[in-house]
């Protein structure tokens, strides 16, 4: 091996600002839904509506996911320390996750459910399921509409948003239910809507949980087409190749690449800096503010854009 420049340069771009959440507007959500749960559960019970239970369900899903985006948000707002050199960023994504794999399983669980009532349908009490149906879509209504603004531009209240939303949709499949019951004796509805509506939570959680588990495992995130990228710097003056690339997402905002550039000559470090100011414009472009960049000249390694194997 003969002669190299060996540095590393880093990028932090902050004039990209994402919205810092509190979380406060998660708080009423909260008490809202620990009410009509608790009354769920009781009418679920008096009426024999499993429909019912499993809104009620749904809500508790709802208590637990809500408190847990709210400490999601509580952590994340949190500084960086020399110990938590991300901060807590990534406490979010960990939420949204759990959130969504929480949606999932409890609805397997309620179809199962479903289907035994289905072959075993029970009388119920279609006044009371009809009353806490429409106090459920009361309550999630007023809560989706508090947590809507921040779930557009964040995963973790995006996932929460889901919860509410999907209950409010629960809700009035359940109200309309309760109706089918109580007018034309159709006790078969409640396992019937009961399917339907756990149906619709996997279909409606699966986007969440699939990115937030693509974060996780550090996977490319798929606006970035790395050959694009690569192609584009390989153009620039002085450039001779890039490899050994790595690009993730922090959370569900930053996207931060890495990269080794193999250089024609050996550069001074103010002549590099040149070629980093044009590396960063190209990444800025792909909405990639986060970026560390080591230069290599005449260095006798694998050249490939993506290192199959680490050492």
């Amino acid at each position: 091996m003969n002669g190299y420049n060996y540095a590393f340069y880093m990028s932090d771009e902050h004039h990209h600002h994402h919205p810092i959440l509190s979380g406060k507007n998660l708080i009423l959500p909260i008490i809202l839904n620990v009410g009509i749960t608790v009354a769920q559960i009781i009418g679920g019970i008096i009426s024999g509506s499993i429909a019912l239970l499993s809104d009620a369900a749904h809500n508790f899903s709802d208590v637990l996911a809500l408190i847990f985006s709210y400490i999601a948000a509580k952590l994340a707002g949190r500084d960086r320390t020399l110990k938590q050199t991300f901060g807590y960023k990534r406490a979010g994504i960990f939420a949204a996750f759990i959130n969504a794999a929480t949606l999932m399983i409890i609805a397997t669980v309620l179809v199962q459910e479903a289907v035994e009532r289905l072959m075993n349908p029970r009388p119920i009490a279609g006044d009371i399921v009809i009353y806490l149906a429409a106090l459920g879509i009361l309550f999630n209504g007023v809560s989706a509409l508090l947590v809507k603004k921040d779930a557009a531009s964040n995963i973790n209240m995006r996932s929460a948003y889901l919860h509410l939303f999907t209950d409010m949709l629960t809700s009035v499949a359940v109200f309309i239910g309760g109706f089918a019951i109580k007018y034309l004796g159709w006790y078969w509805v409640d396992g019937a809507l009961t399917i339907a509506i756990s149906l619709f939570l996997i279909y409606s959680s699966w986007d969440i949980f699939y990115e937030s588990l693509r974060i996780f495992m550090q996977f490319t995130p798929s606006q970035i087409n790395i050959e694009d990228v690569a192609a584009e710097i390989t153009l620039i003056q002085g450039v001779k190749n890039i490899h050994h690339v790595h690009a993730w997402k922090l959370d569900d905002n930053d996207m931060m690449f890495e990269a080794h550039l193999d250089l024609e000559e050996d550069f001074t470090i103010s002549r590099f800096e040149i070629i980093l100011e044009k590396v960063g414009t190209i990444l800025q472009n792909h909405d990639i503010h986060h970026y560390n960049i080591q230069p290599e000249w005449f260095r006798d390694d694998e050249k490939s854009l993506i290192n199959r194997l680490d050492h």
